[in-house]
């Protein structure tokens, strides 16, 4: 899991990281300039991250309901899964690169169950099978770095063969967002921002996210962050399918991540109720509360 492919190494090398250095970035949209418009915001409120790059409402009244109503949502089996995964992938590369050995059932009896749903059993049959995944892919790929490099130390043996910083901690405060949000994951070596999925179908605003985390990174550590990946996992007849959608952060979809930023800011600064959709996706959290039913 976020392990660049032979392919998709070729994808970043050969044509990504090209575009960027021939296109380049806006200055203004770096994150670093988070002092001045059009980065700075207008309102002093703070939203997390996942209320800017959520897409499901078509008016955003899910961002009225949760930041202004403080409505409570409804908690799917989708939503479970996804939670359950995204914990897998961080947890058991979390373990790999500390070189603490943390083993599946220990990791699954700590699940906190309040909230969700779903058959417990197929909901640990796809996490084992994500968790294995994980854990043979890092022990491979260390092998293959001790391997190559026998004199190198265990310590930078596991940064260099697993260079991610998982769940690391950062502010979003210099840009209107929570001052406690999380990255999945950030390649240090590729510079590359990742973000989870536990998905089979692709959205193009599913590059909101780590578009977001990229300027927020910059905002904090004034590193540029050119490229993204979005990593899905998904589970078909039975297999676990992984793809990723890696893509040049460019001035569009950094204007875009403003763009949605701006306008839910001002929803919950205004208490601004953007009133009933015509239509409801099946997959929005807050249906029932918007809806009434």
């Amino acid at each position: 899991m976020y392990f660049l492919t032979e392919m998709e190494h070729k994808l970043l090398i050969h044509k990504l990281l090209p575009t960027a250095r021939e296109v380049g970035v806006n200055p203004e949209l770096r994150g670093w300039n988070w002092h001045q418009a059009p980065l700075k915001p207008y309102y002093d409120e703070k939203l997390p991250m996942y209320a800017v790059c959520s897409k499901y409402c078509p008016v955003d009244r899910d961002v009225f309901l949760s930041q202004v109503k403080k409505a409570k949502p409804d908690i799917s089996y989708e939503v479970t899964l996804g939670k359950i995964l995204h914990g897998v992938v961080s947890d058991a590369l979390q373990s790999a690169i500390s070189g603490e050995s943390v083993d599946f059932e220990s990791w699954w009896g700590r699940i906190r169950w309040e909230g969700l749903v779903g058959d417990r059993a197929v909901l640990k049959d796809k996490a084992k099978s994500v968790w294995d995944y994980v854990s043979d892919l890092c022990r491979a790929r260390s092998l293959q770095v001790g391997s190559e490099q026998p004199y190198m130390g265990r310590r930078d043996m596991l940064a260099t063969s697993m260079p991610f910083l998982v769940e690391h901690k950062i502010s979003g405060e210099l840009l209107g967002l929570s001052g406690l949000l999380s990255l999945d994951c950030y390649d240090y070596l590729h510079s590359i921002m990742f973000d989870f999925k536990a998905d089979n179908k692709r959205e193009q605003w599913h590059r909101l996210s780590p578009v977001g985390y990229s300027i927020v990174f910059e905002s904090v550590h004034e590193v540029p962050i050119d490229v993204c990946c979005i990593q899905y996992v998904s589970f078909r007849d039975g297999r676990l399918i992984a793809s990723k959608d890696l893509f040049f952060a460019n001035n569009d979809l950094r204007s875009w991540w403003l763009e949605e930023r701006d306008r839910k800011i001002e929803i919950i600064a205004q208490k601004k109720d953007p009133g009933v959709p015509n239509s409801c996706s099946e997959s929005c959290i807050y249906r029932r509360s918007c809806r009434g039913e």
